[in-house]
């Protein structure tokens, strides 16, 4: 995925993001959401996008939340002063490849719906790993390919149309998964459909 068309993709959603991609991450972002919702402390929400979850965490957290594009982080910065959501610390324009963090700041991390997004989806788990403390977990939602069936089919269908649409549909879970620094804590494919996939990693603590 190029970054100048994530960039260029998400100007031409942001206006409808919420009526189309929005509704059908829906049950992905209130299942990561309501787990982060009992844990305490800093929160980072890489990908925060027009900030439909943003609402939504408890009020005690300390939220940061980062995306690439200006379209969509002017949507979150409205939300956040009409909804006077003062858990909400800090929105950023940032490349997630490269995080405006120090090493070991957040006790949770969360990647809703970005990872098949961004380019260099390694790159930017080594960078959560390391911005997120020894202990802390790392929560995601995302669609990953399937290997049989239906959804398969759909997934190899659209992946030449990646930078148009904006996301990999052709995305394999190993990608996430080979950060040495995280280990798998849960794992759960999501309703209506099971086409999304929850995960829980935690970084292993400090040697």
């Amino acid at each position: 995925m190029d970054i100048n068309a994530v960039q260029s993709s998400y100007a031409r959603w942001a206006p409808v993001y919420d009526k189309t991609f929005g509704v059908i991450t829906d049950a992905g972002r209130r299942r990561a959401v309501d787990y982060i919702n009992t844990r305490t402390g800093s929160v980072l929400e890489v990908g925060v996008g027009t900030g439909l979850s943003l609402e939504h965490y408890h009020p005690e957290l300390s939220v940061t939340g980062i995306d690439f594009s200006e379209d969509m982080l002017g949507k979150a910065r409205k939300r956040v002063r009409e909804r006077n959501l003062r858990h909400v610390t800090e929105l950023r324009q940032m490349d997630a490849r490269s995080l405006d963090f120090p090493d070991n700041h957040f006790d949770t991390i969360a990647a809703m719906h970005v990872l098949s997004v961004v380019p260099e989806p390694e790159t930017v788990m080594a960078e959560i790993a390391r911005v997120c403390k020894p202990g802390g977990k790392v929560v995601i939602t995302n669609h990953f390919v399937r290997s049989q069936g239906l959804l398969a089919a759909l997934g190899k269908g659209f992946a030449p149309l990646a930078n148009f649409i904006g996301w990999h549909s052709d995305f394999e879970i190993e990608t996430v998964l080979r950060e040495k620094q995280l280990v798998v804590e849960e794992r759960e494919l999501l309703p209506p459909i099971r086409m999304m996939t929850f995960l829980v990693l935690a970084k292993k603590p400090a040697q």
